[in-house]
């Protein structure tokens, strides 16, 4: 019993392993100019983020003024703006439940095979 149940949580364990994304990361050497759109272009996602009405009634509850804002984000460096940016890119825009099925699918698994006589 206790190899079968070895078994079966290594192969659970290689699935896993199987299903987990690989990223390759690659270097390069980019132009200036190159540069300075990319940082152009994250300093006016930022920019347009904070001039949605949304957010722009979410500030001003907070006590921040619009201009002030503006002025805020124009200030930071590029590096800044960059972590700013990406950190906006990678929220996820809505809840789809994904992650909460796969949790409840693998804790029932798991459970069926600990405790099935």
């Amino acid at each position: 019993m206790n190899s079968a149940l070895t078994r079966t949580f290594c192969r659970l364990l290689i699935v896993l392993m199987a299903w987990t994304p690989f990223h390759v990361a690659q270097a390069g050497i980019i132009s200036t100019d190159q540069a300075i759109v990319s940082a152009q272009s994250d300093r006016a996602a930022v920019l347009n983020l904070i001039q949605r009405s949304d957010v722009a009634g979410q500030l001003q509850s907070l006590g921040v003024d619009l201009a002030t804002a503006k002025d805020r984000v124009a200030a930071m460096t590029d590096s800044e703006v960059r972590s700013l940016a990406d950190t906006l890119h990678s929220m996820p825009a809505g809840a789809d439940g994904t992650g909460l099925v796969v949790l409840i699918l693998i804790g029932v698994l798991v459970w069926y095979f600990f405790f099935r006589r």
